[in-house]
């Protein structure tokens, strides 16, 4: 009787802020404001663009919860809707390793809309988000690897997490919870073939998730029954999902371990596979001072994943394929030392760049391999034009828990990608970010940015 849905479904609606150590606490608000700099990062994207104008046109123009990209209000369900699909957008969103799940891209846009609307406080936020985390890479974890071949596991996991936030913030009961997943997963969704032709649709699978997930607990809330055993079920999740799944990993440690605590932030502005060989080939350079044209061939080793996600995207022709692309990543780190947006934005297509790119090769490594998910191990072998063979590696990239980025680098990230995007000026973020480190003072969850049009 007491199914592995249900002990998660007891510990999401339990959940007290006085559980969560102090440390979990400080790194939610970390994840919190990394997440508005890549919300605020979708303001120009064409995807977004077209989301939003999807969401005003259904629902209403007022409303008590923000659209962070262009500052109108509307109500939870499209505003989740919208947010999730701009903190998608420039690949900076944070990662859970063991999961390959990007927890905040769901989360937040999910819980920020309901906190404004009902009036929660900060620290109920933050409660309901690390619910959220504990619960969506819970999810992720149990679905395994064979899931993450062909669904993108934000886009499937995302919507349980939402979900779990939006639940614990309207106060649902474990029962209630229990149905509320099992609206949630019956509605799982997002596949990787969209990567073949670049397509718009993983900003479609967060916003999806996120609303889907926020409908499920409004529902349950209201008395809607879900399938009460979706993970387990024999046509539920696990059956229907995945040829790996582990229900052990459902409940690994609820109440002890906290996941929230060992999600990564990204600090290349790419797919997450793609970070360990960078850094990897960054320190090469850096311990034997080498410039771009003394490197003859880069071969990055690699686990299954990325050679699953990343194999097709060898000669880029828009950003977004380029950063799924091996060889333009390790090519702009190589040129200048990151891959952030700027260097994607306007040098993905410089001819050294791409030269060099051609130059990158990826193969199979046991080591990579067997690690992955827990550990993203990053190895490249590295051949010179002077005839020299170097090997370098990194255990952690940068943005990893143990090789995590500061108060002062998020904040520094965050301010880049508005930047960037336009979607606010340095003073409006500057000002949201000094706000929202103080976020468990505040008695209510109000804008997070000025209501108004930030003139772009």
């Amino acid at each position: 009787m007491n199914s592995p849905t249900r002990q998660l479904a007891a510990f999401a609606a339990g959940l007290q802020f006085t559980d969560i150590p102090e440390t979990v606490v400080r790194r939610s608000e970390d994840l919190l404001v990394d997440w508005l700099g890549s919300a605020v990062a979708g303001h120009s994207s064409p995807a977004v663009k077209t989301i939003t104008r999807f969401a005003l046109a259904m629902g209403p123009q007022v409303g008590l919860s923000e659209v962070i990209v262009d500052r109108t209000r509307t109500s939870p369900y499209l505003a989740a809707m919208v947010n999730a699909a701009a903190s998608n957008t420039v690949e900076q969103g944070d990662v859970h390793n063991g999961s390959v799940f990007h927890p905040g891209t769901v989360v937040f846009p999910a819980a920020v809309a309901v906190a404004q609307a009902l009036g929660a406080s900060g620290l109920q936020l933050l409660t309901a988000a690390v619910a959220g985390y504990e619960v969506g890479i819970r999810v992720g974890e149990f679905l395994g690897r064979s899931h993450y071949k062909f669904f993108h596991t934000t886009g499937t996991a995302g919507t349980l997490a939402a979900a779990a936030a939006v639940g614990h913030l309207l106060g649902l009961n474990s029962v209630q919870m229990q149905h509320a997943f099992g609206s949630a997963g019956t509605q799982s969704a997002g596949l990787w073939e969209f990567l073949r032709t670049g397509a718009d649709s993983k900003q479609l699978h967060t916003a999806h998730a996120a609303a889907a997930g926020l409908m499920s607990a409004y529902l349950a809330k209201d008395g809607f029954t879900g399938a009460a055993h979706i993970f387990e079920g024999p046509q539920g999740m696990a059956a229907g999902m995945s040829t790996d799944a582990n229900l052990a990993k459902l409940t690994d440690g609820l109440g002890s371990r906290w996941a929230t605590a060992e999600t990564s932030f990204k600090y290349h502005a790419a797919c997450r596979h793609t970070h360990p060989a960078a850094d990897a080939l960054a320190h090469v350079m850096q311990v034997h001072q080498l410039k771009p044209e003394d490197l003859a061939r880069v071969v990055t080793h690699v686990h299954q994943g990325a050679l699953d996600l990343l194999s097709s995207k060898i000669d880029p022709s828009t950003v977004y394929q380029a950063q799924f692309s091996m060889g333009t990543v390790l090519a702009l780190v190589a040129r200048f030392g990151h891959a952030g947006l700027v260097e994607f934005e306007q040098h993905f297509l410089d001819d050294s760049t791409r030269l060099m790119g051609q130059r990158v090769e990826m193969v199979l490594d046991a080591e990579v391999d067997a690690a992955y998910p827990q550990r993203w191990i990053g190895k490249v072998t590295v051949h010179t034009t002077d005839g020299r063979l170097l090997h370098g590696r990194v255990d952690e990239p940068k943005g990893d828990p143990g090789n995590t980025l500061s108060r002062e680098e998020i904040t520094a990230k965050v301010l880049r990608q508005a930047a960037f995007s336009g979607g606010a000026t340095m003073a409006e973020m500057q000002s949201a970010v000094a706000d929202l480190w103080d976020v468990a003072s505040w008695p209510q969850v109000n804008a997070l940015l000025a209501f108004k049009m930030c003139g772009n």
